[in-house]
């Protein structure tokens, strides 16, 4: 299912939000519809951000995974390649200025350029009542939800545009639309996403670059396992586990 909506927000309209048929009619398109393609997948070895690595490598596209830990990078990079995909991998902390250069400039070295960037890394330190949440909460969960978010995309838009364009994926979550209990500062970061993604999309598209948001609903990662964990609640029994 996340593997569907990564491919649907590849080939979106940006402003219009109209779906692109692409040759044969068939929404998916061919298996090697991005082939030549280098997509870099931000916090991609586990989870939704390895779900998304696998989606655009079985596409054709060349992958460039990360993750803080070099052990995750080296994991998530001798799964794909034993899936025959395209893949280069790094050590990337986002919410790190020098590391984020590094991630773009090492791609744009190894794989040649940049088509697709998705951006997925997020945190997420606080588990309570909002109003309990402290300054240094709000630091750290905007600094890499939102802020390291569009710094990225600001570092990768002129190598989009040296490609003609490009694809730029913000990954935000149904907590954006319907902020959940105990997870409020995570939940306005969502919202923020969207926010940005409506901001960048008239501006990019002017460079032929699609900006899309996807918004998963509670599935099952090391990453949301308080919350799914939680099911049992009043709250969380509104969404669905996926």
């Amino acid at each position: 299912m996340l593997r569907c909506l990564v491919s649907r927000c590849l080939l979106t309209n940006p402003v219009a939000g109209q779906t692109r048929k692409m040759s044969g009619g068939s929404l998916a398109g061919s298996q090697s519809s991005l082939a030549g393609k280098v997509a870099i997948v931000t916090a991609s070895t586990d989870g939704i951000g390895l779900a998304a690595a696998q989606a655009l490598g079985q596409r054709g596209a060349h992958v460039v995974v990360s993750s803080r830990r070099q052990s995750n990078v080296d994991k998530a990079v001798a799964l794909l390649q034993s899936e025959k995909i395209q893949v280069t991998g790094t050590t990337c902390n986002v919410g790190n200025s020098e590391d984020r250069a590094r991630l773009v400039n090492m791609t744009v070295e190894q794989c040649g350029g940049v088509d697709i960037f998705v951006s997925n890394a997020a945190v997420n330190p606080f588990f309570g009542n909002i109003m309990d949440s402290t300054e240094a909460v709000w630091d750290k969960i905007l600094d890499v939800n939102v802020k390291s978010a569009f710094l990225m995309t600001q570092l990768v838009v002129p190598h989009l545009e040296k490609r003609g364009g490009g694809s730029v994926v913000f990954v935000s979550s149904v907590a954006g639309y319907q902020p959940m209990q105990a997870l409020g500062p995570y939940s306005v970061s969502k919202t923020a996403l969207l926010g940005l993604t409506r901001a960048l999309a008239p501006e990019l598209a002017q460079s032929h670059i699609r900006v899309n948001c996807v918004a998963p609903g509670i599935i099952k990662t090391t990453f949301s396992q308080a919350v799914w964990q939680a099911r049992g609640d009043r709250w969380s029994n509104r969404l669905p586990v996926l």
